[in-house]
């Protein structure tokens, strides 16, 4: 057995294991010679089995992506089940199975155009939470839901009503959703977005992206305290997997005639499918015997009712429920969403470049990223999924736990979401997970993408007084603001209702309220870049090459050695070679001219230093 066909475990301080490793191809060049960079290259890889530019064979590379899936599916099931009751749907069983399936289909379209063109961070699109609030505002505006049908009334002329009714009402959603997303797309592809990444360094990532994972307790908690013992059954086995058995690997089958075995780390690759298995199993096993009683979410046939009900295949397509209407009061609400979402976003950037073995995203990603989630957010629209997309942090968390950074793989989870979006059968078979164990799985996947978000603190000068008033504020404060604003509903009352919901989704938004005071306190006190954490936080780019290197990335699938030929190109905010509006106008550094594809003022040391 050659020793490339191994799958092994990496040892901590190791060089990376002998793995099937399939390196993305594209006209920047050879890898690199210089020890420097490789060093570079393997502390920022860390103890990743895969990084970003690396797949997993064939195999491997489906069933992880068929993790990221089951990752996503109690968010992108249970937000549009929430929105249902809005829409008036309780009486179109069916028609709430086509909205799951149409929800699912539009976030494999968004997840595949961000990998792949977008930000290039193997990043998951999902319904987003923070366009919630601003529907079901829209939905109660429009008037009540009209009493449920009665056995004896349910005709098939009063279900068409009933259909018509909803249809009528998610028209509005589609119309506010098109309208405002194609702002988040103006200040994404722009760069106005970009514009604001100069404000940010570690002490405004960490309270962002940490409170990413503390903000959804709530969520984790609901979805858990249904079951706490299937909750609590995850919790244990997802520990037990990825931090007590990932160094045993079991051997499996090759497909080749030199490939006769391969040792495979199941435990390290796939602890979330194994622990939804596992559990699943006890589930149907305490629903057969009655254990779990009648009506309770732990029971495998909650939602039974969506298998029965669900058609075997069905393909979304846009306009299936009607054509959208707009209106100012809708649009203007949606903006507050897009808006909250486009700065979750932001801190889930980071995160995922951290956990994937990337560097900090550069302008360019960060503006092709927003600009993509706002085309995602438009395709939402024209398909009618009722909700925005965006960037899920789960999922950020599963690469934490598994160390597959892989883009690949998310792009196969992809298709993987887009397939089963059109097999309403096998979707809706997977939509009978009990919600408790998916609240399980949260517990464990919120948790880590809070410890991303503070082990950003590394850099900082955590005996700085300073420091600690930066980091401790923000934090408590995103945690503060928005649960006073969720105990006193409408206590934001002025004259316009269009600012008042505006200004009370902002504000209900963790992330907005830390990232942007901690932003204003880290750029206004006085500080030292060191003790800011700028210099550490960026030191491994001091020699143009390692910048260039590391940037790579972010670059485009293809077409890259004619966009850095064309100097028209560095003038465009979303291109891999955009150099930042300010930045064509300084003068080389010490270390030569800057590279193309510059990431955001920090990684340029001399301004850092001269700051």
């Amino acid at each position: 057995m050659a020793e490339s066909d191994v799958v092994s475990l990496k040892k901590r301080g190791d060089p990376p294991p002998a793995i099937p490793v399939t390196d993305d191809v594209n006209s920047n060049g050879a890898l690199p010679a210089d020890q420097a960079l490789e060093d570079s290259l393997n502390e920022l890889r860390g103890d990743l089995i895969y990084s970003i530019n690396e797949s997993p064979t064939w195999y491997a590379s489906i069933l992880l992506g068929f993790q990221h899936y089951l990752t996503m599916f109690g968010s992108t099931l249970g937000i549009p089940l929430l929105l249902t009751i809005d829409l008036c749907m309780a009486d179109t069983p069916v028609d709430i199975g086509k909205l799951i399936q149409t929800e699912f289909f539009v976030s494999g379209l968004a997840t595949f155009f961000q990998s792949t063109f977008g930000t290039r961070l193997p990043i998951v699109q999902g319904a987003s939470l923070a366009f919630l609030g601003p529907a079901q505002a829209i939905l109660r505006a429009d008037g009540p839901c009209p009493p449920a049908l009665s056995p004896e009334n349910r005709t098939d002329e009063a279900i068409a009503m009933r259909e018509e009714f909803w249809r009528e009402r998610m028209n509005l959603l589609q119309g506010a959703i098109l309208v405002a997303c194609l702002v988040e797309v103006i200040i994404g592809f722009t760069g106005l977005i970009g514009l604001l990444l100069r404000f940010i360094g570690p002490l405004t990532i960490a309270p962002t992206v940490a409170l990413i994972g503390l903000s959804l307790f709530n969520t984790a908690a609901f979805f858990s305290g249904g079951n706490w013992l299937l909750a609590g059954c995850v919790i244990v086995l997802i520990s037990l997997f990825s931090q007590y058995l990932n160094r045993i690997v079991i051997p499996i089958p090759g497909f080749s005639a030199d490939r006769r075995v391969i040792r495979f780390p199941i435990f390290k690759l796939l602890p979330v499918i194994l622990a939804i298995i596992f559990a699943w199993t006890l589930a149907a096993i305490l629903t057969v015997t009655d254990v779990i009683p009648e009506g309770s979410p732990g029971r495998t046939d909650a939602r039974a009712n969506i298998l029965r009900v669900s058609p075997w295949f069905y393909i979304p397509y846009p306009f299936q429920w009607g054509v959208p209407v707009v209106t100012v009061a809708g649009v203007l609400g949606m903006i507050a969403g897009v808006l909250a979402s486009t700065i979750e976003s932001i801190g889930d950037y980071y995160a995922c470049a951290r956990v994937s073995g990337a560097p900090p995203p550069p302008y360019h990603a960060v503006n092709r990223g927003i600009g993509m989630e706002g085309f995602g957010c438009i395709l939402a629209g024209l398909w009618g999924t009722g909700l925005g997309t965006t960037s899920y942090t789960q999922n950020i968390g599963v690469i934490n736990i598994t160390k597959v950074g892989s883009r690949r793989v998310v792009q196969l989870g992809a298709v993987i979401m887009i397939l089963l979006g059109s097999l309403g059968k096998f979707g809706a078979f997977f939509a009978t997970i009990p919600i408790p164990i998916v609240g399980g799985m949260f517990c464990v996947l919120f948790g880590l993408v809070t410890a991303v978000g503070l082990s950003t603190l590394q850099h900082v000068d955590l005996n700085s007084s300073r420091n600690l008033f930066v980091l401790g504020v923000p934090l408590f404060m995103g945690l503060v603001l928005p649960a006073y604003m969720t105990a006193n509903e409408g206590v934001i009352n002025t004259r316009s209702p269009e600012f008042n919901q505006i200004v009370t989704v902002l504000l209900n938004t963790n992330m907005f309220v830390g990232g942007v005071l901690a932003a204003i306190l880290d750029n206004t006190i006085p500080g030292t870049n060191e003790e800011r954490g700028l210099l550490s936080f960026r030191q491994s780019y001091s020699s143009p090459e390692l910048v260039e290197r590391h940037l790579r990335c972010y670059d485009l699938p293809f077409g890259m050695k004619w966009i850095r030929s064309v100097r028209f190109f560095e003038y465009l905010p979303f291109s891999p070679t955009f150099q930042g509006f300010l930045r064509r106008r300084n003068k080389p550094s010490r270390n030569g001219d800057i590279p193309n594809g510059q990431t955001n003022n920090a990684m340029d040391l001399n301004e850092v230093e001269a700051a």
